[in-house]
């Protein structure tokens, strides 16, 4: 096994198993699963949905958000993942339905930083016109 392999296989697996975790819709878990000090960033300009939140900040949108899927969390199907030193980038797929009868299925790009097992920081560039049409039209 490679040097670099000695440290991103790892940081795939707690990759892997974060999105798993997440799809269940256990915000606990999930908190449970990022350093204390840990950063979640999502992309464009839509309020109270993108910009940089806090481990803290990010837990009150999660317990919200998981109360409007019909099933209580938002599937996330990885795909290609990428790791390179303490980064891994996963393509992401997601798919929930909403209560009020819509579909949301982002297609998106996570680049999540690892360090000693747990999530350091996340940057999630999703498409941020669909997240709107679902969410705020």
């Amino acid at each position: 096994m490679a040097a670099t392999d000695q440290t991103t296989t790892p940081n795939k697996a707690v990759v892997a198993e974060f999105l798993e975790v997440f799809s269940s819709g256990d915000v606990p878990g999930i908190l449970d699963r990022l350093a204390e000090d840990a950063t979640w960033w999502v992309s464009g300009k839509t309020e109270g949905f993108a910009g940089t939140k806090s481990k803290e900040e990010m837990g009150k949108v999660l317990e919200g958000v998981v109360t409007v899927y019909k099933d209580g969390a938002l599937r996330l199907t990885p795909g290609d993942m990428i790791a390179e030193g303490d980064r891994v980038v996963v393509e992401v797929e997601g798919y929930a339905e909403l209560n009020n009868g819509r579909v949301y299925n982002p297609q998106s790009v996570w680049i999540v930083e690892v360090h000693d097992g747990r999530i350091a920081s996340i940057k999630e560039y999703l498409d941020t016109q669909h997240a709107h049409e679902v969410f705020f039209a």
